[in-house]
């Protein structure tokens, strides 16, 4: 009787575990990967600067990369273990959706802010150059007001968890989803990088602020986030029947039936 009543619980437990640990490693590798990139590109001193003074063909590359970064990770290992949702909000979303119990959503974003946080310190070995943007944290710009920064940031999550939803109810278009979030953020970027930076994501703003310690507005990045999450899967309450497994990616990949699991006893 003890035998029995142990086995069940030993992939309740080791899994999500493993899960947890592979969002904190995609987490930090979007961020320190994407930052890097930001800091390259608009850092003082830039040699893309010269290269390309364009500020929106700048703002469409990085856009463009740092999208191509975090569908790397949903195709990578990480996205076989974990979905690959790098992002608070994208849980959130799934969480909502019912796709997700509340205690593993809570497990993936605090591994998500764990990971942001950790591998965000290296960014410090920018220098000058990294200072000179924050490290790439997110701010509001100059000249708008709190309440436009907010909805600018309502408005991108809006158009990321939308999108996603859209890709991943679509049987024909599902296997394409990492894909279609490179050309998403070379959208929003150069519309919304002036006003909020065009975060989308509270851990991606978290990282940065840390090392840069400028929290200026750092509230929005929360609140702007969950409300377009919100906003979207109302939106979006139709399809939300047809989305089978909370991944990106790697959809007939759910070792020990966790994924399953999970959607079955929400119910």
């Amino acid at each position: 009787m003890t035998e029995s009543t142990a086995r069940p619980t030993v992939p309740k437990i080791a899994l999500p575990i493993q899960m947890f640990f592979s969002e904190l490693i995609g987490t930090g590798l979007l961020l320190l990967g994407g930052l890097s990139l930001v800091i390259f590109v608009f850092g003082a001193g830039s040699p893309v600067a010269e290269l390309i003074p364009s500020v929106t063909v700048r703002n469409v590359m990085c856009g463009f990369l740092f999208g191509s970064i975090g569908a790397s990770i949903a195709l990578s290992p990480v996205g076989t273990y974990s979905g690959a949702h790098i992002n608070p909000a994208v849980t959130f979303g799934f969480l909502l959706a019912g796709k997700l119990k509340p205690r593993v959503a809570f497990g993936y974003v605090v591994a998500q802010l764990g990971g942001a946080t950790l591998f965000c310190l290296p960014l410090l070995l920018w220098g000058d150059m990294g200072r000179s943007i924050n490290f790439g944290a997110t701010i509001p710009g100059h000249g708008y007001s709190t309440l436009t920064v907010l909805l600018g940031e309502v408005a991108t999550t809006f158009g990321l968890v939308a999108a996603l939803c859209v890709f991943l109810a679509t049987r024909e278009l599902r296997r394409f989803t990492p894909f279609m979030i490179p050309f998403l953020y070379a959208f929003m970027v150069p519309l919304e990088s002036a006003s909020s930076g065009t975060s989308t994501n509270p851990a991606r703003s978290l990282g940065p602020a840390i090392v840069s310690q400028n929290y200026e507005g750092w509230w929005i990045y929360w609140v702007g986030p969950l409300i377009g999450t919100v906003l979207a899967i109302l939106a979006c309450s139709v399809l939300l029947r047809k989305i089978e497994v909370a991944k990106l990616y790697h959809f007939n990949e759910d070792r020990s039936g966790v994924f399953k699991l999970m959607t079955e006893k929400i119910r």
